[in-house]
């Protein structure tokens, strides 16, 4: 298991945001990205969420609404993976995975793409 900082596993996170495509975060309206040590359960299953109302439901989304909110999951992160370099490729992976969420695709989907 690795161990990483908050501080430093954030930035890792920022790392791999700005790695990703353009025209993957360039359509990213109202959304945060935040990192929390684990899920609200405390378990170590699941490394990222997506919390908020993905592009296909916007047509119900009113002015003022709170952003959406994509949250990695430090603890298990670094419970996955043996590796800094793995620990990227893993971050990588959830990022893509989430923002797909946010645009709308389902893990049924997102399976059958290879992100699940």
């Amino acid at each position: 298991m690795l161990d990483l900082t908050h501080d430093s596993f954030e930035k890792l996170v920022v790392e791999e945001l700005d790695q990703l495509p353009d025209e993957m975060v360039d359509g990213l309206e109202n959304v945060v990205f935040l990192v929390e040590d684990r899920p609200e359960d405390g378990s170590l299953d699941l490394l990222g969420l997506y919390d908020g109302t993905d592009l296909t439901e916007r047509d119900r989304y009113g002015f003022g609404e709170l952003p959406d909110r994509i949250i990695l999951y430090r603890e298990p992160h670094l419970a996955a993976c043996d590796s800094l370099d793995e620990l990227r490729d893993e971050i990588h992976v959830t990022l893509v995975h989430e923002i797909a969420h946010y645009f709308g695709l389902d893990d049924a989907e997102l399976h059958k793409l290879g992100w699940a």
